[in-house]
C-alpha cells in the first residue's frame, strides 16, 4: 500500500465539525460525501488513515475524486475541500447593453416580406446585416431575449 502525496491531518475541531456535519445530514450529497473521505483519510492522532482505494470503494467514489478532495484540504484547507468549486473560466460578452436594446427594437419591428414573423436565426442574420455585431449565434439571440423579457416583470 502506498502512502499518499497529500497527507490529511484533520485537527480536532476539524474533525467534529466533519461528524456534526454528517449527522444532520441536512447538506448536499457532495458535501457530506467528501466530509467521509476527510474522516477517513485522516492520517491525524485519532484519524482513520484509509488507503485511497479503500475509501473509494466504501464510499463507492472514484479513486480520483478521493486523491482530488485530499489535495484540496492540503493546498487550501477545509473550506475548500467541501464546497464546490466555482468555474474560473469567463466567457466574453457577444452582446453588450446597446447590441441587447438594438435586439429588441429589431425584433419588435414587422419581419423580412414573406415571413410571419421573426425567428431566432433570422434575428441573428440581421444583427450581422446590420453590424450591430460581427457575428452572433442564434443562441446568444434566444438567451438575450429571455433574459430581456424575463427582466419586464
Amino acid at each position: 500500500m502506498r502512502k499518499s502525496k497529500y497527507a490529511v491531518a484533520l485537527t480536532e475541531g476539524e474533525r467534529a465539525h466533519l461528524r456534526t456535519l454528517i449527522g444532520r445530514g441536512e447538506a448536499p450529497a457532495r458535501l457530506l460525501t467528501h466530509a467521509r473521505i476527510l474522516l477517513k483519510a485522516d492520517q491525524g492522532e485519532g484519524g482513520a488513515a484509509w488507503a485511497d482505494a479503500a475509501i473509494a470503494g466504501a464510499l463507492e467514489v472514484h479513486p480520483t475524486t478521493v486523491a482530488r478532495v485530499r489535495r484540496a484540504y492540503v493546498e487550501t484547507g477545509l473550506e475548500a475541500a467541501l464546497a464546490r468549486k466555482t468555474p474560473d473560466r469567463v466567457y466574453p460578452r457577444v452582446l453588450d447593453g446597446a447590441a441587447e436594446a438594438h435586439l429588441s427594437t429589431v425584433a419588435c419591428t414587422k419581419p423580412p416580406a414573406g415571413r410571419e414573423r421573426w425567428t431566432l436565426r433570422l434575428l441573428a442574420d440581421e444583427l450581422v446585416r446590420l453590424e450591430v455585431a460581427e457575428t452572433v449565434s442564434y443562441e446568444t439571440v434566444r438567451r438575450t431575449l429571455k433574459q430581456t423579457s424575463s427582466n419586464r416583470g
